[in-house]
């Protein structure tokens, strides 16, 4: 299969995009995702939801069983839970939220497709020193690593916590989306392992980040806890540490088209796991 979008080779190169970013029929509604490659939902979940997906989440983060589990990330300095994921095959709270149309429906609107589940966890980012997530793009790592082929991926971050400019809230650049910046740097064996704490592999360099964000500006995502950011899986985005005392914890879940699923990896010596990257293509129902 052709590789539309080099990556991990001797130095970063910048490719346009060359996919839709959004592969339905025209809709009003996402204009502003097309142009930004981000849309923002103010009141996705109403208080009642959020008391019900937040009390999961304790209840998930709080299990010593789970946190034995390889698919819980701490953090490297507190030990505190820093992510749990494939939360929608552990938890039939997380698999309803995956299903519902104001979450699916909107992905397939987006993707033009019926949709299946890439990757999803719940981030928690607890108060005095969790740490952030460097600048990167997702449709990079998952391209080199899990072998998505297109840009047919989209996410949603839904805060089960108020999100404050202060406690490492979401940041993206605006219309990055439109270009495709390959890493320099080939794949360590067995990336994953440390980069689901800290990314290093696939982060781009110093300079060609300032040139995005000259380009583009930074903006900032904060809301109440029931609000929502989707993005797609190429618009740079990143988080800042959280060093004050009120956690930052959202579920994340990544829909990827049933028409685009993952082959081999373009960039990586081996596949990641399936708790990380799927390989079961079933479309959500």
């Amino acid at each position: 299969m052709e590789d539309l979008y080099p990556t991990r080779g001797t130095a970063e190169t910048v490719t346009p995009r060359r996919d839709p970013v959004v592969w339905g029929p025209p809709d009003p509604e996402l204009e502003a995702f097309e142009r930004d490659g981000f849309l923002p939902v103010e009141d996705l979940l109403a208080d009642e939801e959020v008391a019900v997906y937040r009390a999961e989440l304790d209840r998930l983060v709080a299990d010593p069983a789970l946190r034995a589990d390889e698919r819980s990330v701490v953090e490297p300095r507190s030990q505190a839970v820093r992510s749990v994921f494939e939360v929608h095959r552990i938890s039939e709270v997380f698999a309803e939220l995956v299903r519902d149309e104001r979450v699916a429906g909107t992905a397939r609107r987006i993707l033009g497709s019926e949709v299946y589940v890439h990757q999803s966890r719940i981030n928690v980012k607890p108060g005095f020193g969790a740490s952030g997530f460097f600048w990167h793009s997702d449709f990079e790592t998952w391209h080199a690593e899990d072998g998505l082929p297109r840009m047919r991926t989209v996410s949603v971050s839904i805060a089960l916590t108020r999100n404050r400019d202060t406690n490492g809230a979401l940041m993206i650049m605006p219309g990055s989306h439109r270009t495709f910046l390959g890493c320099a740097g080939a794949t360590p064996k067995d990336n994953y392992r440390k980069s689901l704490r800290m990314q290093d592999a696939g982060t781009p360099s110093d300079g060609a980040l300032t040139r995005l964000a000259d380009a583009h500006g930074i903006r900032l995502f904060t809301g109440r806890a029931g609000s929502a950011t989707w993005f797609d899986c190429n618009a740079m985005h990143g988080s800042g540490d959280n060093i004050t005392p009120y956690p930052r914890s959202n579920v994340f879940l990544v829909f990827n088209s049933v028409e685009n699923t993952a082959v081999e990896p373009f960039a990586a010596p081996a596949r990641r796991p399936e708790f990380v990257g799927a390989r079961d293509f079933a479309p959500v129902r």
